[in-house]
């Protein structure tokens, strides 16, 4: 017997992709074809090959710049993933402080990024600041502005404060879903809650944990507005992550050939780095 193939769903998938084609790969096209060429301007272009990619990756500012990217975003991973977690365990399950637990965690991400940026901006001034003048009355010496430690303090306790939500929602939802009958196995086998951690409900979180890795990863390693806003990419260039200096070269300089070509690493990297997690995270699953 045979099955009718019905085409018509491609219908309803065209949109998506005409969208997807307008927002993404037709804008990579224009940033792959200034990073192989040169302008002077009235719209000439030269053909430059590969020399763009060469001397952005031989240039010590864009090793500098990832170095600090990467920095940050080891930082906020070792952080925001194991505390979102732990709060997603103490968080009710039933009741009616559920949804209370869920609207207060959901808040932060509600905030535009570069509300954010301006509200840490403010709450960590050293004169005038609540976190600013707390640090200081405590006898430590802290100005984001002028010190590269208090800079990156902040910058990691605002991605802290601002996308830990996040990873709690998306453990919550996991945890929600592990079905009450292993509970109740392990009950009646005496299991102490360390052992229900670790052999029910961390493996039942692989999956979501998973998820929360690459999306905090790509996040904190596209980190722009917040960091802008904040600190600008200072004291000096303590804060200066790949993207901003992305900006800076492309805007800034108006050095469109380099700034095309280091996108285009950006991008790689990032691909990369995604795939590297997915792959260690997923690694067992093949067996």
């Amino acid at each position: 017997m045979n099955k009718t193939v019905n085409q018509k769903a491609w219908f309803f998938v065209l949109p998506v992709v005409l969208l997807v084609a307008f927002n993404a790969i037709i804008p990579l096209m224009t940033v792959v074809n200034f990073s192989v060429q040169e302008t002077f301007g009235d719209n000439m272009f030269f053909w430059a090959g590969v020399r763009w990619f060469e001397q952005v990756l031989q240039s010590d500012r864009f090793h500098a710049a990832l170095g600090r990217q990467i920095l940050f975003t080891a930082i906020v991973l070792l952080i925001e993933i194991p505390l979102g977690l732990a709060i997603a365990l103490t968080m009710p399950r039933k009741g009616p402080w559920v949804s209370v637990c869920l609207v207060l965690m959901a808040l932060p991400l509600l905030i535009p990024w570069n509300v954010v940026g301006a509200m840490w901006n403010i709450f960590a001034l050293p004169d005038i600041g609540l976190l600013g003048r707390l640090i200081n009355g405590l006898g430590i010496e802290y100005n984001y502005t002028r010190q590269i430690f208090s800079a990156w303090f902040t910058m990691v306790l605002m991605d802290v404060w601002h996308w830990t939500s996040l990873v709690v929602l998306l453990c919550y939802a996991g945890l929600v879903s592990i079905p009450d009958a292993y509970y109740q196995a392990a009950k009646v086998d005496g299991a102490r809650p360390w052992a229900v951690f670790r052999y029910i409900q961390l493996p039942k979180l692989k999956y979501v944990l998973t998820i929360a890795i690459l999306l905090r990863f790509m996040d904190s390693f596209m980190i722009y507005t917040e960091a802008v806003v904040l600190t600008g990419g200072g004291p000096g260039n303590a804060t200066t992550f790949l993207s901003i200096d992305l900006q800076k070269i492309a805007l800034g300089q108006f050095d469109l050939g380099p700034a095309g070509a280091m996108s285009i690493i950006y991008f790689l990297i990032i691909l990369f780095f995604s795939w590297l997690f997915y792959t260690l995270m997923m690694k067992d699953e093949a067996r």
